[in-house]
């Protein structure tokens, strides 16, 4: 949720005080007082400087597509809301209590990868390495902040309608850090693109960003597939066009799929929770009224994937009441003709790697 403008002002000494905090700690990293661990493998990092929304899980999907045909990838988040503690190696069994809801996303599209959660990156890929030695990249997902670690390559990702350089630090904000912690990263994404961006504003954005010299950037936008049904992904749903839609979804922003799914779909009716929320018995009940009570002959409820992880706990409650839930996919791709500029950078990072 976006504060009004007397509301930042009223919380900006506490950003200040936060932001300090934040500065401090960095600051021992720069100077080396605080150790940063280095790997003899290279680790790439996805992040972003803002509390959620910026696309990261989709934006790992595209490396894990792009790096697994010839490596061996391997994927180690913090698996944010789990309920298990310390290391753990994720298999596609599990649930989105033991493994999170992102990490069990990845492992169930990427059954061959090594995924693994861990509340430390530093201690998570030493275990990881011994588990499986041959792993020779790691993907770090949401690590920008995480300074224990050297990242090999650092892509920071930003929103077209929320970029970083028009942000404040929280809780007046929603930086984790200072803007100026863009310089750490290699690749600057500015992610959930529109359709229709302009070269100028593709120019704007990147004289606003003001990237040094050693910064690429790029654009990408999302594109949907088919929903499928949560339990059964040969199900799809042919077409949105004469369906209304129950929107129930537990992410950091949900602006770019409600403008999707109004351009697709008859109506929309969002139930709207904060991101990764472990949706309750009566949340499931509420869905059902609120399916109940719609005209069922051309009324589909629709999710995120990543929320479909965490609904898939309630899996007896849905299929009893006969629930149409479908998630729908979603996959970036680069714009202005870039895709091949980037997937070289990252091929050309990996073969001039030097322990």
């Amino acid at each position: 949720m976006k504060l009004d403008f007397v509301s930042k002002i009223l919380l900006s000494p506490l950003s200040l005080l936060y932001g300090l905090s934040v500065g401090a700690r960095n600051l021992l990293y720069d100077s080396g007082l605080l150790k940063s661990t280095k790997f003899n493998i290279p680790v790439i990092n996805v992040g972003n400087l803002s509390v959620g929304g910026a696309g990261k899980t989709p934006h790992v999907e595209y490396l894990a597509t792009l790096l697994e045909e010839y490596l061996n990838v391997s994927i180690l988040s913090r698996g944010y809301k789990r309920k298990s503690k310390g290391f753990k190696i994720i298999e596609s069994q599990n649930d989105a209590h033991f493994a999170g809801d992102e990490p069990l996303q990845y492992k169930r599209k990427y059954p061959q990868l090594k995924v693994a959660v861990s509340e430390s990156r530093a201690l998570g890929i030493p275990q990881l390495l011994k588990a499986h030695p041959e792993i020779n990249v790691v993907l770090l997902d949401d690590a920008y902040q995480h300074r224990s670690v050297t990242a090999n390559l650092n892509i920071l990702l930003t929103p077209q309608n929320d970029l970083f350089v028009n942000d404040m630090l929280l809780p007046a904000g929603r930086l984790r850090e200072f803007k100026s912690a863009y310089e750490r990263a290699n690749i600057i994404i500015v992610t959930k693109c529109d359709n229709e961006i302009l070269e100028s504003n593709k120019n704007t954005i990147i004289s606003d960003i003001n990237p040094l010299p050693h910064q690429k950037i790029f654009f990408t936008k999302y594109v949907y597939g088919l929903p499928y049904y949560i339990f059964n992904g040969k199900q799809k749903v042919p077409s949105l066009k004469d369906l209304n839609v129950i929107l129930i979804s537990a992410i950091a922003n949900t602006e770019y799929l409600l403008d999707y799914l109004n351009d697709k779909t008859i109506s929309v009716n969002a139930l709207s929770y904060e991101d990764h929320h472990y949706f309750t018995d009566r949340d499931m009940q509420y869905l059902k009224k609120v399916y109940d009570n719609a005209e069922k002959n051309n009324t589909i409820i629709v999710t995120t994937e990543k929320d479909a992880i965490r609904l898939e706990l309630h899996r007896p409650y849905i299929i009893r009441n006969k629930l149409p839930i479908f998630a729908l996919p979603v996959r970036v791709d680069f714009l202005f003709d870039e895709k091949e500029i980037f997937n070289r950078s990252i091929q050309d990072f990996l073969l001039n790697y030097k322990v």
